[in-house]
């Protein structure tokens, strides 16, 4: 780390503390929670970006310039992400990298709207996070739920499963709205939902809704579950161990090997989820070179794709810099809406401001056998429910 950005800026990674940008670098400021329960959603991104930047500074910089991430914790707290944006804009921060949700990443963007630069969560995939809702210069690198939702649905159509149990983790607009696509979705392929079920994050307890799903006297093909960090295995486990064994579908908080290992063989299977890429060369043909840079500069293989959206995150602001010619939070957002980007993560292409930005965008369907996930492949819906 401290080859790739000097000693002051490594401790900077790791304290918050950081002197204001010299004018001879081009510094892109990040909110990523490292610590709190969105650290493994933004931690794995925080690695990605860092083999971005070793990349570009080893190859010649950016417009001439080395490059600098200067990444403050943000905590996995709302307030504390937005006071980090603005003591990031305050030491020189070009453009910003905000966390992998609307409620913890938007307050950050927020800031950089209010900073007139181009602000990019790695990976919110909330139609929240628009320039609809943040501004003319913000944008996330995901997909939206409506692509997510629809994939799920629409593999369970593909897979001849036609009656669904819903459960939405009450938490944040992620884990509600995923659920609203799924369904919308779902019914649109002709499938029935017995029961749309609610829990509460951190409740660690599923008995009231089990007896509700008892109560139906039937039991669904499918079970669709919309929750977030490890209440999700909890909510597996619970539904495994009093015999419902139905296959199970969700979005990419799955994509978490924590998770993967808390099931363990005998219940992660029958696990589908929606995510960004698969860290192998099915996904994509660069691929392997980006694994072995992360290799390199951590000394094991990437075990989420979340790691990929960090990558991505910054070689397509770097792309984006290139065709403006320079920083200026105008110019960038240009090229971001202009440009079409081939990416670990799938191409990508935004609408307009006017649009909100949306990205136009595929998704990979992964399954878990025995704890551990295969790739499906790559699926793009041919419709997506209204945002």
């Amino acid at each position: 780390m401290k080859s790739l950005i000097g000693a002051a800026a490594a401790a900077a990674l790791l304290t918050g503390v950081s002197a204001r940008a010299a004018d001879d670098k081009i510094v892109i400021g990040g909110a990523l929670s490292l610590t709190g329960l969105q650290a493994p959603l933004d931690t794995p991104g925080f690695k990605g970006a860092q083999v971005a930047v070793k990349y570009l500074n080893d190859n010649g910089g950016l417009l001439g310039k080395q490059v600098e991430f200067i990444n403050i914790d943000g905590k996995s707290d709302p307030v504390t992400v937005g006071n980090v944006a603005v003591e990031l804009v305050d030491q020189g921060a070009q453009m910003i990298l905000a966390p992998c949700d609307f409620d913890f990443g938007s307050p950050a963007s927020r800031e950089a709207q209010a900073a007139d630069i181009v602000g990019l969560s790695t990976c919110a995939s909330d139609p929240l996070y628009s320039s609809w809702t943040l501004g003319d210069k913000q944008f996330t690198l995901s997909m939206w739920n409506t692509t997510m939702g629809a994939v799920a649905a629409d593999f369970a159509k593909e897979k001849g499963w036609k009656t669904a149990y819903v459960v939405t983790d009450q938490f944040i607009a992620y884990t509600k709205s995923l659920s609203k696509y799924f369904v919308a979705q779902f019914k649109a392929d002709g499938g029935e939902v017995l029961l749309e079920d609610t829990y509460t994050n951190g409740d660690n307890n599923f008995s009231a809704q089990l007896a509700r799903l008892k109560a139906l006297g039937k039991k669904p093909d499918v079970i669709f579950v919309s929750s977030y960090g490890t209440d999700i295995g909890v909510i597996i486990r619970a539904l495994r161990e009093v015999g419902y064994d139905a296959p199970v579908l969700g979005g990419d908080a799955y994509d978490d090997p924590a998770l993967h290992a808390a099931l363990g063989e005998q219940m992660g299977n029958d696990v589908y989820f929606v995510t960004h890429t698969w860290m192998g060369p099915e996904a994509h043909p660069d691929m392997p070179k980006f694994i072995g840079l992360y290799k390199q500069m951590f000394g094991e293989d990437p075990d989420t794709s979340f790691v990929a959206t960090g990558w991505d995150s910054v070689m397509m602001l770097a792309q984006a810099v290139k065709a403006a010619g320079s920083t200026d939070g105008a110019d960038v957002a240009e090229a971001l809406e202009e440009g079409e980007f081939k990416l670990l993560t799938g191409d990508l292409d935004y609408g307009t401001a006017e649009e909100g930005h949306a990205p136009d965008k595929a998704a990979v369907l992964l399954e878990l056998k025995g704890g551990k996930p295969q790739f499906l492949g790559w699926r793009r819906p041919e419709s997506v429910p209204a945002p």
